[in-house]
């Protein structure tokens, strides 16, 4: 294989949030095209229920002036009236309050923002959560920052297997480098999965949708000194529709079966609440829906938004299909890579024709020329035993001068990419698969030709690892090609822990940081591939050791091509954290005597490692903590060098580094792809890429989308699947750390899974319950009801870091389970039977 080298020497909507349901003889809500209302009252147009958009000269004079905000709209999933967007200062999260404020803009959608005056801010009082004032965050944590960590110790001492995992919020195993699995797992059966979603709750499920208590006040009260004012806003203009404008949902007929509206659309109800509900031409349903509204009620649907009018309640839609049974796991699957507009459709023939005809490939004679012929050096790759993208390998040698020659070693996938092919069109707009003590004397870079010599998995690299002085036999390990030994890769394997051992800690100690997270990983039933249990996936030496060498690859050759191309170098930023949330992060802590340290990304780092301690509840605080630490945190993002003027912004924040790139893994990132031919330019084999700046930072607008679509889609997946998981095995329990205290609910960390939920008071036995903040640690104080009326009522104090027992159930009616709270006290909820089967599941490892 050619390789470029681097060596080193669901609630029904109702009517939206703040608006009048416009209700008249022919049903609710504006009819969709209608020309004029029927109702006599109206007389003419109807009343507009949306803003109309201002005009792009106008918006574009507003940004100029500072006059406008613009932002990616983030709509709380929890609570679907709730929508922010980022303050271009760091500070608070911009508040945009109800669906006519968002003016049909949906999530994820680049929006402008017009400010509120002020007496309409939303006003934030002190016994408040700051978390409810912020935009709920699902998952931006770049995979730079985050990664998999093993506890060594358990909760429970009821096995040997570890069982406190944190949610893995992303889908690389890669952790830095962009190295594992692919999110295609996700389309051909999902092999590994990571991160679990948050469910939509139900705070005060039951009880009439009033205007947020917190939102409008009398101005006596906005005049209180105790109380601080968050900066609302409305949208103006969709500067870019980010959100695929797909939705999976159900149908249903129209209420009033005596309107003109009946015999024309349906009305499609879609799964996330925080898409408007949608009018369907009943020629687009099933030929009996009308008659027969019954039979469909629990298939899923795929809707696509086409129109959404000033004067409708609800948008014009069409059905694109029907995906089969809700709760079955492919119809589900298929529906969430709809909706995140994930394209996993067939390649078409045009593209195919750009790949080698003739199987199995060889390397042309005309190659060997161009390229240094490493075929007969030990090089071998390292990867997750289910891996099929096998695009980077490893390689060490000593040198004479007692110095090691290390390579690492990517597959050439640019050379099958020819740039403005078929293939290159479908590749740029994939974009993404959706999963030293001594000086380092100089760096090489060039096109080579190797032959791997065998494919270790990590856990074969962890064995040798551990077993330093072991020989090894030959059938523990995969076949290695004659020319070498078992023993000389288990030297090199050796060389290069000890190697990537030291630039670690060299890199900790430069100020780089990492937010360790723990990643859940399925086994699946071979026949039906549904989940039967799940492991904590073990993030060891032997994928320290890969991450190491592929991190200084990439920073390597991002100053390479930052040197030759200093305009139009395709680089990944990434910022530092969002600085009120920071600012109230540092006051939270100090409020709860913890001495951490925020000044810098090594200074934070510094505090997550040293300052807990080793037993069980310090290892769940910490755990907790690093989690509250990640919701600062903003997503790395890939840009072109010639559209910053400020050198200052290209620094990466969680590796402390001025310049980074993403070079490792072209098999399933297309901005690789893009630096390697920058890089191969560099090098004088190819002429640069004939590409201004603007249109190099467009792709890599569409890269970062891409990913983080990428990202949602694998947490969703993971969050279907471990769903299914509790239907099938559960109810499950485990021991959960509280991370954050509401009015009448409070979320907490489920250890044993690695998942957050909120549960709810109203869903508990209780008597009464009480909020209250001492200083300012919020404070619930539920009261239980007794289960033998001669008892007592048993009082329960749950605040920041409480440690709680919780039951995971699935809900009967969808493919989501919830979170109760066991009664204080309890020997537990689940026989012994169900207790050991669900260890038996939880503890199962992959096959």
């Amino acid at each position: 294989m050619s390789h470029p080298d681097y060596r080193l020497n669901l609630r029904s909507l109702g009517t939206p949030r703040g608006v009048s349901s416009l209700v008249g003889p022919h049903g609710v809500g504006a009819s969709p095209g209608d020309k004029k209302s029927k109702n006599k009252n109206t007389r003419g147009k109807k009343k507009s229920i949306f803003e109309t958009y201002m005009s792009k000269e106008d918006v574009s004079e507003g940004l100029k002036r500072g006059t406008l905000i613009q932002g990616v709209l983030r709509i709380n999933p929890k609570k679907f009236h709730e929508a922010f967007i980022p303050s271009p200062d760091g500070d608070r999260d911009i508040f945009i309050d109800g669906v006519v404020a968002r003016n049909r803009a949906l999530n994820g959608d680049l929006v402008v923002v017009k400010l509120l005056p002020e007496e309409q801010w939303k006003v934030i009082k002190p016994e408040s959560n700051d978390k409810e004032t912020e935009g709920a965050y699902e998952s931006d944590l770049p995979e730079e920052l985050c990664g998999s960590h093993l506890l060594q110790q358990s909760l429970k001492a009821c096995n040997d297997s570890p069982d406190v995992i944190i949610e893995a919020q992303f889908d690389d195993s890669d952790s830095e480098d962009g190295h594992g699995n692919t999110p295609n797992s996700l389309v051909d059966g999902v092999k590994k999965l990571s991160v679990c979603v948050h469910e939509k709750g139900e705070e005060g499920a039951g009880a009439p949708v009033t205007k947020d208590e917190n939102t409008l006040m009398s101005q006596d009260a906005r005049a209180s000194p105790e109380k601080s004012l968050q900066r609302s806003a409305k949208v103006v203009y969709i500067l870019e529709k980010k959100h695929s404008r797909a939705a999976t949902g159900f149908l249903k007929l129209l209420a009033d079966k005596n309107s003109e509206l009946f015999r024309k659309y349906a009305l499609f109800s879609p799964s996330d609440h925080r898409v408007p509900r949608i009018y369907v031409p009943l020629k687009d349903c099933p030929q009996d829906f009308v008659t027969r509204p019954k039979d469909y009620a629990n298939t899923l649907f795929i809707c696509r938004i086409v129109d959404w009018k000033e004067d409708s309640n609800f948008a014009l839609g069409q059905l694109a299909k029907s995906l089969g049974q809700a709760g079955e796991i492919e119809p589900e699957t298929e529906g969430i890579l709809t909706e995140y507009g994930v394209d996993f459709s067939d390649f078409p023939s045009e593209v195919l024709e750009c790949l080698p005809h003739g199987l199995p490939w060889t390397i042309p004679p005309e190659e060997f020329r161009k390229r240094r012929d490493l075929r007969k050096d030990c090089i071998f790759t390292i990867d997750p035993s289910t891996a099929r993208d096998l695009d980077d390998a490893l390689s060490c040698k000593s040198l004479a001068d007692g110095n090691f020659e290390v390579g690492v070693h990517i597959a050439d996938v640019s050379y099958f990419v020819p740039e403005g092919s078929s293939l290159d069109s479908v590749a740029a707009e994939r974009a993404t698969s959706v999963y030293l003590v001594q000086k380092i004397l100089s760096e090489w870079f060039g096109r080579t030709v190797i032959r791997s010599c065998t494919k270790l998995s990590y856990e074969h690299a962890q064995s040798m690892i551990e077993s330093p002085t072991r020989k090894i036999p030959e059938k523990e390990l995969p076949p290695i090609s004659p020319e070498h030994s078992g023993e000389e890769v288990h030297r090199a394997v050796l060389t290069l822990h000890g190697i990537a051992k030291e630039l670690r800690k060299q890199r900790f100690a430069d100020g780089a940081l990492r937010l360790d997270q723990l990643k859940l990983a399925f086994t699946l039933d071979r026949e039906t591939g549904l989940p039967q249990g799940c492991h904590i996936y073990e993030y060891r030496d032997s994928n320290k050791l890969v991450e190491e060498f592929m991190l200084l690859a990439n920073m390597a050759v991002a100053r390479e091509i930052h040197r030759a191309f200093p305009e139009r170098a395709l680089l990944r930023r990434h910022p530092p954290p969002q600085t009120k949330m920071l600012n109230d992060l540092m006051e939270f802590c100090e409020q709860l005597g913890l001495p951490m340290d925020f000044s810098s990304a090594g200074a934070l780092n510094k505090s997550l490692t040293e300052t807990f301690g080793d037993d069980k509840y310090s290892l769940a605080r910490k755990e907790v903590l690093t989690n509250m630490c990640s919701r600062p945190m903003q997503m790395a993002l890939y840009f072109c060098a010639g559209t910053l003027r400020d050198p200052a912004q290209f620094r990466h924040y969680a590796l402390n580094v001025p310049l980074y790139t993403h070079f490792t893994s072209p098999i399933r990132r297309f901005a690789d792809v893009m630096v390697h031919r920058l890089l191969a330019a560099a090098l004088g084999y190819r002429e640069p890429p004939d590409m201004e700046p603007n249109v190099l930072q467009k792709r890599a607008d569409h890269c970062n989308d891409r990913r983080m679509a990428s990202k949602r889609v694998q947490e969703l997946s993971t969050g279907l699947f471990f769903a299914i998981l509790v239907k099938e095995s559960g109810p499950l329990e485990s021991e959960a750390m509280v991370l954050g205290v509401l009015n009448q609910a409070f979320d907490v960390l489920v250890l044993r899974y690695g998942v957050q939920k909120r549960i709810y008071c109203n869903a508990l036995p209780l008597r009464s319950h009480h909020f209250q903040k001492v200083g300012k640690k919020p404070e619930l104080t539920l009261v239980w009801e007794p289960e033998d009326l001669e008892q007592e009522p048993v009082q329960q104090v749950v605040t920041i870091f409480s440690l709680v027992e919780v039951v995971l159930r699935a809900e009967a009616t969808a493919l989501k389970y919830s979170a109760v709270l066991k009664r204080p006290g309890t020997e537990g909820l689940l026989d012994p039977q169900e207790k050991q089967g669900c260890d038996h599941h939880s503890d199962q490892r992959e096959d």
